[in-house]
């Protein structure tokens, strides 16, 4: 028995695939259940890059302490001036992503490497049937955009998820005793 249920319709984007359709900018203020804060040595080159790059959209800023961007409802992020001489690691050490459409991807993907030649890698698709994009930001910064790809109910994917308990919505639900 799982206690997974199918909540699709909590999130921005209930459809999967192509026909999926990006969510306006969201402009609202809310209490932010959970936001990035990226230091830069640069906010104003920082904020170009998060704009022009990956089309967020500059909500508030207060100069010199802290920009606030937003994409969609619920994808924040909070530049903030780096320590005197920080200097950002070679290597992130950690990633943050943010759902997108396949239909952005292609755009993600031109915009970025215009922005910084060789900061993107991929698009690459995984085995849960989401295809990828990665970005290393100028202040280090590993972003990671998923936009999820048709998914078939009856697939080997969907059979895979059952053996894990979850579910997806639309298919038999049998649980497969093949391992993933």
């Amino acid at each position: 028995m799982s206690d997974f249920f199918n909540a699709f319709e909590m999130g921005p984007v209930s459809e999967r695939g192509p026909k999926a359709v990006a969510p306006e900018l969201f402009r609202g203020i809310y209490a932010m259940p959970v936001f990035v804060t990226v230091p830069t040595s640069d906010l104003a080159a920082s904020t170009d890059f998060w704009v022009r790059g990956f089309g967020f959209i500059e909500l508030f800023s207060v100069p010199g302490q802290v920009v606030h961007l937003r994409r969609w409802a619920f994808q924040d992020v909070l530049l903030v001036p780096a320590a005197a001489r920080a200097e950002a690691p070679e290597v992130p050490v950690m990633s943050v992503s943010f759902l997108c459409v396949l239909s952005e991807v292609d755009h993600l993907v031109e915009a970025c490497s215009d922005l910084v030649p060789g900061s993107v890698t991929g698009p690459r698709d995984t085995p849960w049937r989401t295809r990828d994009v990665e970005v290393t930001t100028p202040e280090g910064a590993r972003v990671v955009f998923t936009a999820a790809q048709e998914f078939d109910p009856d697939s080997q994917e969907a059979r895979d998820l059952a053996s894990v308990g979850i579910v997806a919505p639309g298919s038999s639900g049998v649980q497969s005793s093949q391992p993933c």
